[in-house]
């Protein structure tokens, strides 16, 4: 597929949003998550790849925005809930303790906000190798990167990660 190939499927996008947008937000069920896969499609469709020819670009469109809201799904689901991880927490070792619980809260807290300050992808790249056990060659292809990339962007989520978290616990 060459780049006008690319272009064109992004025109489709542009000249029929709203018609694409309707069919996904019938099959989705919500029309803020297919407007976010639509928007998502349309970036991944900024490539310069060589691929196949596409047949039907409007049905390659919507399969392509379905594969991502159900990717999307899976890590929502992936992702323990902080009532989760609380619970997880006052189930080890003995009773409750409340000191314990309050620091395991702070680090929790502690984590989503490095997390947070980290751009998307890394971020993203982070939590599908070490929180969803992916391979590298598994994300490489799914944020359409090369291994060594995902192994670079690894490497300083993880500094990241230890950089800020160290500051954290160093007294004040």
């Amino acid at each position: 597929m060459s780049d006008t190939v690319w272009t064109s499927l992004r025109q489709m996008i542009v000249l029929r949003y709203d018609t694409i947008r309707a069919r996904l937000t019938r099959s989705l069920g919500s029309r803020e998550l297919a407007e976010e896969v639509l928007q998502e499609t349309y970036l991944r469709l900024q490539r310069s790849d060589a691929a196949g020819v596409v047949r039907q670009p409007e049905s390659y469109i919507f399969r392509v925005a379905l594969n991502l809201a159900t990717d999307q799904r899976r890590e929502e689901r992936r992702r323990a809930s902080r009532a989760e991880v609380l619970a997880t927490l006052r189930h080890q070792d003995g009773p409750p303790d409340l000191s314990r619980e309050m620091e395991a809260r702070s680090d929790v807290e502690a984590l989503k906000t490095v997390l947070a300050q980290m751009p998307s992808r890394r971020r993203a790249i982070l939590i599908a190798a070490r929180v969803d056990g992916m391979s590298h060659e598994a994300i490489a292809k799914r944020f359409n990167i090369s291994r060594t990339m995902v192994q670079k962007e690894l490497r300083q989520a993880v500094r990241h990660c230890a950089e800020r978290l160290r500051k954290n616990d160093e007294p004040r």
